[in-house]
């Protein structure tokens, strides 16, 4: 595949019936929720899951999502989708970007950024990346060309 980051965290997604939406193609909603899922799966085998999340009362949230639509998809397609850490102040901020190519030919279908914010999770404040997100997430930050 030709991902726009080295060192992709992968997950293979097929759209199936109910996912098609009026226009006979993968509706967009779907996409923001493939992101989601990859998003907590990279997290999880990076070393931090919901449980982490919630016994160091802090929690990555998403305050910008942007998403291009490039081509469409259609129900039974394999595709594989690609995440990557991009940024990070080290203070309170994070970049997350995401990649979806259909695998018959190579095509990217979709590209999304997600900017985020560490918060407390019991008052929903912006708060500084804890010590242990330091150490799992900024190893992971990868950049192009590297």
């Amino acid at each position: 595949m030709n991902w726009d980051y080295p060192h992709a965290h992968t997950l293979p997604v097929t759209p199936e019936p109910d996912d098609i939406d009026g226009l006979q193609h993968t509706n967009n909603a779907v996409y923001v929720r493939w992101c989601e899922h990859i998003a907590w799966h990279h997290s999880a085998t990076l070393g931090l899951d919901l449980d982490d999340y919630r016994r160091l009362d802090r929690a990555m949230a998403i305050r910008r999502g942007e998403y291009d639509y490039l081509l469409p998809t259609r129900a039974g397609e394999a595709l594989t989708l690609a995440t990557w850490l991009c940024a990070s102040d080290g203070r309170s901020s994070m970049e997350r970007r995401f990649q979806l190519v259909r695998d018959g030919d190579g095509a990217t279908v979709v590209r999304g950024r997600w900017d985020l914010i560490c918060i407390e999770l019991s008052s929903g404040r912006a708060r500084r990346l804890p010590p242990e997100f330091l150490a799992v997430y900024e190893p992971a930050i990868v950049a192009a060309g590297a």
